[in-house]
């Protein structure tokens, strides 16, 4: 992720998106760079419009939270819906522990 970053930051500053340009980002935060991931990652966004791709990203949750704010259903249907929603998370949990337990056998069986 820091890779990401270190170029994210290039880009922002205007420059070029280089192996140097990512290795000293890295570095100056001490963190040991590994060449091949810096080479691999700017052969990545060799073709890529950064702008665009961040634009896109930053629009996606928003798109979602409009989605979410619909109107709002009637209080009625919304108790109606609450022990459903209860009942689900109690039967996910139940199932997390009995594949949990499934693992434990494994190991000690």
């Amino acid at each position: 992720m820091e890779y990401i970053y270190a170029a994210l930051m290039l880009n922002s500053a205007g420059k070029e998106i280089t192996e140097e340009g990512i290795t000293s980002i890295l570095g100056a935060a001490g963190i040991d760079v590994d060449a091949s991931r810096a080479k691999a990652l700017v052969a990545a966004l060799e073709n890529v419009d950064i702008e665009s791709a961040v634009a896109q990203a930053a629009v996606a949750p928003v798109a979602v939270a409009a989605g979410g704010a619909a109107p709002a259903a009637s209080a009625e249907a919304a108790a109606e819906a609450a022990p459903e929603v209860e009942e689900a998370a109690e039967e996910e949990k139940k199932e997390e522990e009995e594949s949990g337990m499934a693992g434990l056998g494994a190991l000690f069986g």
